[in-house]
């Protein structure tokens, strides 16, 4: 069963964030969500608390298959503060493992760390220089593809992203038995 990384923190964009973490978990992906704040709850975006299964230091030293950031703001800027986060992302990335982001967090987190250089990604409008700035060509697609990178605009691109992550860890069969699943055809 492959394994996928959420980290959560203080201002992250719930919508985005539950649905990822549901879609994979549907599809039989081991999801572990990792808070990269002094505890496990934090406070999303928009006021929902979210409790993690760990802390990020717990991760750290692990591996998985893939890493998968969502977005939100201050969240966003929360991620890209964590070194415990940095370090694992640069590990993944270093191993040709997947890393994937959406919204705010394709450019504050992974553009800001280098790994968008040379690739094509996408993110939340008004970001685009996080990408651009860092070596990335940006793309207005809502999911973009380039090796094992993944990125997606924002919240209602959250559906989409997560069916494809299904997609590249389990197959187009599994992601279209969960999207049947949730009326998503």
């Amino acid at each position: 069963m492959p394994s996928v990384l959420v980290p959560i923190a203080d201002g992250t964009e719930e919508l985005e964030a539950i649905t990822i973490i549901d879609c994979l978990r549907r599809a039989g992906i081991e999801v572990t969500v990792a808070s990269v704040m002094t505890a496990p709850q934090v406070t999303a975006a928009n006021g929902t608390r979210l409790v993690a299964d760990c802390m990020m230091a717990d991760c750290a030293g692990q591996s998985f298959d893939m890493i998968t950031l969502p977005g939100g703001l201050p969240g966003a800027d929360h991620l890209a503060a964590s070194d415990e986060l940095k370090q694992l992302l640069l590990k993944q990335h270093q191993a040709d493992g997947w890393v994937t982001a959406i919204c705010a967090s394709p450019a504050v987190v992974l553009g800001a760390h280098g790994l968008t250089d040379g690739k094509n990604a996408t993110c939340y409008p008004g970001f685009e220089s996080g990408l651009s700035n860092n070596g990335a060509t940006v793309q207005e697609e809502n999911v973009v593809i380039d090796g094992k990178l993944v990125t997606s605009r924002g919240p209602a691109t959250a559906l989409p992203f997560a069916l494809e992550l299904i997609t590249q860890l389990c197959g187009a069969d599994k992601s279209q038995e969960v999207a049947s699943g949730l009326l998503a055809n």
